[in-house]
Order: C-alpha cells, then structure tokens, then sequence
C-alpha cells in the first residue's frame, strides 16, 4: 500500500487540477442574467454564448484530442491552463458581448485540451490495478469541478462585491496554483513525440472498439444534453417563470446536477458497467419527465429533483461509457479515442441547446423546454432499447 502512494498523489493532485480547470468553464452559468441586463441581449444570444464554448471544446478535441499521446500530458494540459486563464481575463475585461464569445471560446478550447489528457492523465497515473478506481476520480473531478463553477460564481455575486469580476479572479488565482502543481508532477507518456507529429483526427475509434463506443457515446450524449441546457438557460427560467433571482440559489440548482452525476458515478462499482448505462439512461428519462413537470407547471419543487435524478442518470451513463471505452482502447489511442467520446458529449451541449434558444422568441422558453425534452426522451428510450438488447460487455 505504502508504494502506492506515489500514484494516488499524482492521481489526486491531477484530477485537482482537472476540477479546476473545469470549475472555470461553468463560472458564468448564473451570471448571464446579469450580463443580460447590462448588455441587453435575448435569450437566444446566451444559448449562443454557451454553444461557442461546446464548439470551441470539439474543435480542440479534433484539432488536439490526440495531441498528448505524443507530446505528453503535461504540456498539453500546461496549455489548456494558459486558455482557462486567458478566458478570465477576457471576463474580467468584458465591456460587451464581444468578450463573452471570446472568453467562452477559449473557456472551450481549455475544456477540450483537459478533457482527453487530464482523463487519461489521472487514470494512467493511479496505481497498477486501481483503474476502476481511477476511473471514478477522473469523472469525478470532472463533475465535481463544473459543479463547483456556478455554486462559486452564484455565492460570490449574492454575497461578495464585484458580482461581475469577483468569480474570474479567484479562477484566476486557482490556475496559477494548478500551473504550480502540474509543474511539479510527472509525465506518463513513456513514449514521446515531436508535436509536428501530431495531425488534426476525425471524430474516429478504431474498429474493435466501436461495438462499445456506439451505445456508449449515445448514453454520453443525451446526459450532457440534459446538463447544457440546466446550465445555458435554467438561471433565466428560475428568474422570470419562478421569481429566483438569488444568484446563490440559481447556482445551487445547476450546481446540483452536477453534483449528483458524482453519486450517480460511485453507483457504477455496484451495479456493474454492463447495467449502469441502461440504468443511466431510465434515470435520464426520469429526470427529463420531471424537468417537463417543472415548465408545465413552474414548479421549483420538481426543478430540484429532477437536476437530482437526472443528473444521477447522467453520472451512471457517463462513468459506465468512459470505463466501457477506456477498457477497450489500446493505450496509444486511449486519449484520443477518450477525445471521440467527449466531441459526441459536447455536441450534446451544443446542438440541442442552440436548437432551444431558436424555438425561445416563437415559442417561449417554457415550450421551447418541453420541446426539447420530447427529443431527448426519444432518443434515450431509442439508447436503452439499444443497450438492453446488445449490453455493453462488462470486461475488454
């Protein structure tokens, strides 16, 4: 045990660096209703806003996703902390709209160099035969970091001065401690490359690996889904169909999905990965049935459950497809395939959410919301149909 320590210190202190690298890309999810004010700009312009940075995410993850199988994993990550603290300069400057779309795309170019690099960072640096384990950590922190974001953010616009520059100065300060940090941990990448190596990829998975990678992916893209649209517009719901505008408690309630995808993930090592990703999916139609309560009724009361049990949902389907995944890549392709399986996510916080500030000036937020939701539930019932009938294997 004593030599294992080394590992789970570098595991621990990279997934720390991961949750805060994360933390920053969700900072302004309950702070859009004050840029709204100062800025005068529609509901449409915030999905927008948000959908930069999934794009911004995708294209890092195909234009770099692979990048840290060659160079390593720490200058990639080194990299992705230089984009987190340019993004809170950009917020800490931000006279009008033109810095939010700047700061949210290098917000998302940051999330796409973390996401495959810092994942495979933290499972290749736990001790031999704790992968499950590594696992946990790696979704954890990634969870737990996009959580903490709009609970920080909302907490500190309520109770603090400076509601506006407040929350990116404090990311600031954490991103120079994570450079620290990363400076001092080691590589994992035994085998490194020239960066002229490394070439832009195709969302790809090679061919052994797509059986589990398909219905893996599909699970992985209705949750985030799910949780781009609790960030991109659930403040502005609470806001003007319940009157919160207590940006402690709008945080709070995005903060809670989040938050619950971390128990939804430690309920993997019980049931299995073969059982988590259906499971997953039947808690992600229970989330989006409650969620469809809540706009048909406005009711705070279902809004908060279903953020609970959607976001459980979220954190079985999403550990059981990135352990599914992991387990079946060779480890020279693992960041890369682990690259694929984010851009099938992301695209679930992008496309979606757009496609529901579209429907916001016809239709209202609250049928634009429940518009989304049948969708969604269509294809996650389409998913658990799929995984029920040909499961997920639960070993490589």
């Amino acid at each position: 045990m004593t030599g294992d320590r080394p590992g789970w210190r570098a595991c621990l202190l990279g997934g720390a660096v991961f949750a805060v690298c994360m933390t920053g890309t969700t900072l302004p999810t309950p702070l859009y209703p004050l840029y709204q004010e100062k800025f005068g700009f529609s509901e449409l312009t915030v999905t927008v806003v948000y959908a930069v940075y999934a794009f911004a995410v995708i294209a890092a993850l195909l234009l770099a996703g692979n990048a840290s199988d060659a160079v390593g994993r720490r200058p990639v990550l080194l990299w992705g902390l230089a984009c987190a603290a340019g993004s809170a300069v950009c917020f800490l400057l931000a006279a009008d709209i033109a810095w939010l779309y700047a700061g949210r795309l290098l917000s998302g170019l940051s999330a796409g160099l973390f996401t495959g690099a810092a994942t495979a960072y933290v499972m290749e640096s736990a001790p031999p035969g704790r992968a499950s384990r590594a696992t946990f950590v790696a979704t954890a922190v990634n969870m737990g970091g996009l959580g903490c974001g709009p609970l920080l953010a909302g907490v500190l616009a309520e109770y603090a001065p400076w509601p506006l520059h407040l929350p990116y100065a404090v990311h600031l300060t954490l991103v120079a401690c994570s450079v620290a940090v990363l400076l001092g941990l080691p590589e994992t990448v035994g085998d490194l490359r020239p960066l002229r190596t490394v070439r832009p990829q195709r969302p790809g998975v090679p061919a052994h690996v797509r059986a589990v990678f398909g219905p893996a992916a599909t699970a992985a893209f209705v949750g985030f889904a799910l949780f781009g649209v609790f960030t991109s517009v659930s403040p502005a719901f609470l806001a003007r169909y319940l009157g919160v505008t207590d940006h402690a408690v709008s945080g709070a309630v995005v903060a809670t999905a989040f938050f619950a995808s971390i128990a939804g993930q430690t309920a993997v090592g019980r049931v299995g990965v073969r059982r988590s990703l259906p499971l997953g999916c039947a808690g992600l139609l229970a989330g989006l049935a409650l969620l469809a309560g809540a706009l048909h009724r406005d009711s705070l009361a279902l809004v908060v459950p279903s953020a609970l049990v959607g976001g459980v949902g979220q954190g079985l389907a999403f550990r059981g497809a990135l352990t599914a995944v992991s387990r079946a890549s060779p480890p020279d392709r693992r960041a890369a395939v682990i690259s694929s399986l984010f851009v099938v996510a992301y695209a679930g916080i992008s496309v979606p959410v757009i496609g529901v500030g579209l429907l916001t000036e016809p239709l209202g937020l609250e049928n634009a919301g429940l518009v989304f939701i049948a969708c969604m539930a269509a294809l996650v019932i389409s998913a658990a149909g799929y995984l029920l009938r040909r499961p997920v294997p639960a070993e490589a």
